[in-house]
């Protein structure tokens, strides 16, 4: 079998390229005894994938050069040596970006494919959808009628964030970057209001004018200017969920802004990063809130899905230009059973 695999070629300095990505063709080991053969269905691409791809010290270890990149993939088993992995088994992972992988099943999560599509449980019900609930359910902890606002509202995890905290009777106001994902969050997800960062004015002036009420949870994804803007804005006793700075993952220097502990200090707000497996332990008690909330129609998703193996480098590039509205996936192979 062909199985195309798509290595990390070099280090990026700033935006990465597609020269940073090299294409090669590897032969499928043999499966020895107590493995599973599997083929890629669903390859996500994630913003933290970048950090992964400078040496630096991170939560993740960074990629090796010359090696697979790893991300979350949803496989088919083709050929098994497990018998709790039969033929035909779905599963969710960590695995390499290639068409086929060996695995000796440790991590793999069997998923039910009828529950939902299976390119759902690299989204709302995967780390994407898990991200949000804790990020917000955990340290947001938002009471009816406070007001939320959301950075990267139009992605994978803002998306959610927002319909939650919906849920959870809040007033909800979004930050993303056009005027068709301003209308989606608007329009389709039922957001109170929606702020197009890359046209308004102001975007102190436009969250001021948003919040008239002042922001008791901000769930934060981006960073930079637009989190500068809603500290100036905070409540007594705010939660602020730091998720993901993506603002910064390309910078080449060290960035400056403003110095919020004085602001947290006389709010007496609180300020967390997390990853989402801080929460592992509880990772079977969100999957059940969000499975029940997709059936019963409370929580709306879209995804974004680019076709063919070969074009996971550009879907990825393209996060950092916000291409994507929800998830971006790319979908790589039809199943097989």
């Amino acid at each position: 079998m062909n199985n195309k695999t798509i290595l990390l070629a070099s280090r990026p300095m700033g935006m990465p390229t597609s020269e940073n990505f090299k294409f090669e063709e590897r032969d499928v080991p043999t499966l020895q005894e107590g493995k599973v053969l599997l083929k890629a269905l669903f390859v996500s691409v994630d913003p933290y994938m970048r950090g992964r791809m400078s040496d630096a010290e991170s939560y993740v270890a960074p990629y090796t050069v010359g090696e697979p990149i790893v991300g979350g993939v949803v496989a088919e088993v083709i050929e098994s040596k497990i018998p709790e992995l039969p033929k035909g088994t779905v599963v969710q992972g960590a695995l390499p970006w290639q068409q086929f992988s060996v695995h000796a099943g440790e991590g793999l999560i069997p998923i039910d494919p009828n529950l939902a599509p299976l390119s759902y449980h690299l989204g709302i019900l995967g780390m994407p959808g898990l991200t949000a609930y804790f990020g917000l359910l955990y340290i947001g902890d938002p009471k009816p009628g406070e007001t939320v606002v959301v950075s990267g509202a139009a992605g994978a995890v803002g998306t959610v964030v927002g319909q939650i905290a919906k849920l959870k009777g809040c007033r909800v106001v979004g930050v993303a970057g056009s005027e068709d994902k301003i209308a989606y969050l608007k329009d389709e997800l039922g957001f109170d209001e929606a702020i197009n960062y890359k046209t308004t004015g102001s975007i102190k002036e436009a969250i001021s004018n948003a919040c008239p009420d002042g922001i008791d949870v901000y769930f934060d994804n981006v960073g930079g200017e637009i989190s500068d803007a809603v500290y100036l804005r905070l409540n007594n006793f705010a939660r602020i969920a730091v998720c993901g700075q993506i603002a910064y993952y390309n910078s080449t220097t060290v960035p400056t802004g403003m110095r919020v502990e004085p602001i947290l200090l006389k709010k007496s707000a609180l300020m967390k990063g997390f990853i989402v497996r801080d929460y592992a332990k509880d990772f079977a008690v969100a999957a059940k809130d969000l499975s029940a909330w997709v059936k019963e129609g409370k929580l709306k998703y879209q995804e974004t899905i680019t076709e063919g193996f070969e074009n996971i480098p550009e879907a990825f590039l393209g996060l950092f230009s916000g291409q994507n509205t929800g998830k971006q996936l790319v979908k790589v192979a039809e199943r097989e059973v």
